[in-house]
């Protein structure tokens, strides 16, 4: 079990590799574990909305994180997102993850119905009480509807409900906000979920990232860290300028279409969302090739096809 107080760096929010009837391809899964764990990243986010895990069935869910883990083989900590409404079945997806061997559980609030802090507060503790693995906080407000406050975070992080939290939201005043309500909080981690927000977001204390782009491009995250913390604030600006682009070519069609398109054309699985969702068009995916070839991104045979 890995100590989540010292993670850091990059996690990639993994995309759930499925086959055209929706089922899990679990080859698909192991080629991507491998690919990412190439590029240098620091851990894994099965599950989350990267992964369709709201579109998903629980068998899927299971078969995924599994086929992760067993992919890992431990090599760096694996994180299962967990997003349902109702705070049993929530309870029950960390429960189910942890006997699985996830190492922590990043938990989005309850959506569909409006949730005032009160009851942020309490479906926080109930389910970091009975937790068997950390709980992180994923702050999506966008998809949830609920934004989890800075002053409520730090409430949670200072009883020990809560490990960290992975923040979504793009606005970047709000992490910077969480990050001055917990900085007196020991080991609590902040990771930004906005790849286009790494470079400022390790600025102001984040821990890093997990995010999306790392699915196609690790190394180009991975750079970005790692030239912050060596002081190379110049070359970090760079990188993050060159990710930037890649990220707003991953943002075509409906989410996560155009990342399945990528990966799909980097020949590590195949297009599909889950259904009903439907693959990014010829005419999006002959441009995201374009761009992808022009950043080596692709390999030249497939560059050429």
């Amino acid at each position: 079990m890995f100590k989540l107080d010292g993670l850091s760096g990059v996690l990639v929010a993994l995309a759930s590799p499925l086959k055209k009837d929706g089922a899990v391809d679990e080859a698909g899964v192991t080629r991507l574990v491998e690919h990412v764990l190439a590029g240098g990243v620091h851990g894994l986010l099965p599950l989350g909305s990267t992964g369709e895990t709201a579109a998903l069935d629980a068998p899927a869910r299971r078969q995924i994180l599994g086929t992760v883990i067993k992919s890992a083989g431990g090599r760096v900590p694996v994180i299962c997102g967990v997003a349902q409404s109702r705070l049993s079945s929530a309870r029950a997806e960390v429960e189910a993850a942890a006997s699985q061997g996830a190492d922590a559980a990043l938990v989005a609030p309850p959506f569909y119905y409006p949730m005032d802090q009160d009851g942020v507060l309490a479906f926080y503790r109930e389910i970091g009480e009975r937790a068997p693995v950390p709980i992180l906080v994923y702050n999506i407000p966008q998809f949830t509807k609920v934004v989890v406050e800075p002053a409520t975070v730090a409430t949670l992080a200072r009883e020990g409900a809560i490990a960290g939290i992975k923040d979504s939201s793009r606005d970047f005043e709000y992490f910077e906000g969480i990050c001055l309500a917990t900085r007196d909080v020991a080991g609590f981690r902040v990771f930004t979920g906005s790849d286009t927000m790494l470079l400022a977001s390790l600025a102001v204390g984040g821990a890093g990232t997990i995010c999306g782009a790392g699915n196609i491009a690790p190394r180009w995250v991975v750079r970005i860290y790692d030239d912050f913390m060596g002081g190379h604030l110049e070359a970090a600006r760079v990188s993050q300028d060159a990710l930037y682009e890649v990220v707003m070519a991953l943002r075509g069609g409906v989410f996560p279409s155009a990342i399945k398109a990528a990966l799909h054309l980097q020949g590590i699985c195949e297009p599909w969302p889950a259904p009903p969702a439907r693959r990014l068009d010829e005419r999006r995916e002959a441009r995201l090739r374009e761009r992808l070839a022009e950043w080596g991104l692709l390999t030249p045979e497939r560059s050429r096809h």
